[in-house]
């Protein structure tokens, strides 16, 4: 909200496209804010829209559009004090052209674009409307997020302070809370399900129900071989993320599966934003990316709830302590981990591992010149010898582990509870 607030306040804003997975909560935030911003919203949704269809098929004036929208929405369109909103414009991808006109018009329309799978047509050639509009992605709730909702203000503000002894007064609650968080995950619909009753179960049918329509998704928009090879990357993941090896291996897919029969589909799934590509790299330089291995790399799903209904992981397991889901409760939290650090730090993860396969760094993140390595403890066993042997071997490299022990700062590593992995200025120097 306060990134929309910032573009409408801009005067040299152009048309924004909101980008994310379906069922991420786009079209209410989208609503949302125009309902407190602006005088009307002229709310066009273009999927099954034939009339829409037909009238981009006529071509890009603007004022043609401008009266077919009216027409649509009976709102009459003041670029004062009106929001335009094409949502599911991945189904008229003439409509996202379309952008690059209202953004040359002079009257500076407020105008934002809506829509999954939208990295997709960015690669199939539809006139993706580049340096004529701005962008923004939008993710399932964070931690933080899913403690604002639960708790309130006044108990994230805690866990946001950089005072850790208050911030440890609260550690019993964080880790409910992070439990909780494990299995709701951060999809709107089901965070909002289980907060009304404390109810897992109507949380897991709501999960259930958004995999169900990402698996649909595969058949409405690929060719059918494709499709089943794209569906069977995705249920991969939960195989994979079992193993103690995370590494994405094509064998695991299917008995004879070849890296250049499922490139395509891990493609489509990460343009779709179902899924985090995180990259090996062979040495901690800066850039990162300049040392990326193209040939290995962890997969993990957008959703660390998405990903315990994926493997039928029952809330008791998570929330009692269970010895059957000790070996998936070390996937869950990196899958955690994974998706704090892209969506709620702003930062680009990579994972190390000898070339002796002995040895293993979860992640690596750089930012201001300064490369993080970071082992991740899904409880309180703070052995980590492949990080004081990496941190040995690269003595500039910042340790972190993530943990559920307390926040310390020891001679050669931080600590940083899992439940504080927002709060960056606790250990993002």
């Amino acid at each position: 909200m306060h990134d929309l607030e910032a573009w409408k306040s801009n005067p040299l804003r152009k048309p924004l496209i909101i980008n994310g997975a379906r069922q991420t909560g786009k079209t209410w935030l989208i609503q949302e804010f125009g309902k407190r911003h602006y005088k009307n919203v002229a709310y066009v949704n273009m999927d099954n829209n034939r009339a829409m269809r037909n009238l981009f098929d006529e071509g890009y004036n603007i004022d043609t559009l401008l009266d077919g929208i009216q027409l649509q929405t009976r709102v009459s369109i003041d670029p004062a004090s009106t929001l335009i909103v094409f949502d599911e414009v991945q189904e008229n991808p003439k409509a996202l052209t379309a952008l690059k006109y209202f953004a040359e018009d002079p009257r500076q329309f407020s105008i934002i674009a809506a829509g999954s799978l939208l990295g997709i047509l960015l690669q199939s050639g539809t006139g993706f409307p580049v340096g004529k509009v701005e962008t923004l992605d939008l993710y399932p709730l964070s931690f933080d997020e899913f403690v604002l909702a639960a708790e309130g203000r006044s108990f994230l503000d805690a866990l946001q302070s950089s005072d850790v002894s208050l911030v440890q007064a609260f550690r019993s609650q964080a880790i409910t809370l992070l439990k909780n968080y494990y299995y709701v995950g951060g999809m709107p619909e089901a965070v909002s399900a289980f907060l009304k009753r404390r109810d897992y179960q109507a949380a897991r049918a709501i999960q259930q129900r958004i995999l169900a329509d990402y698996e649909r998704d595969f058949s409405k928009h690929i060719p059918p071989r494709e499709a089943e090879r794209v569906y069977a990357v995705w249920d991969s993941i939960v195989t994979h993320l079992s193993q103690e090896n995370k590494k994405f291996i094509f064998g695991r897919i299917a008995k004879g599966a070849r890296a250049k029969d499922f490139e395509s589909a891990l493609t489509w799934l990460r343009q779709a934003g179902l899924i985090y590509q995180v990259p090996r790299i062979t040495k901690p330089g800066i850039p990162l990316k300049a040392y990326r291995d193209p040939s290995a790399f962890k997969v993990f799903a957008l959703d660390v709830g998405l990903l315990g209904a994926m493997g039928d992981v029952d809330g008791g397991s998570i929330l009692n302590g269970n010895a059957l889901l000790e070996e998936f409760k070390g996937a869950l939290t990196e899958q955690y981990v994974c998706q704090e650090l892209i969506a709620a730090c702003g930062l680009t993860p990579f994972y190390w591992s000898a070339d002796n396969s002995r040895g293993e760094v979860d992640f690596l993140v750089q930012n201001a010149g300064v490369i993080y390595a970071i082992e991740v403890k899904a409880e309180e066993n703070l052995r980590a010898k492949s990080l004081r042997s990496f941190k040995e071997k690269y003595p500039t490299v910042c340790a972190l582990r993530f943990s559920l022990s307390d926040y310390r700062e020891q001679d050669w590593l931080t600590n940083v509870p899992l439940y504080l992995i927002e709060n960056t200025e606790l250990w993002l120097k």
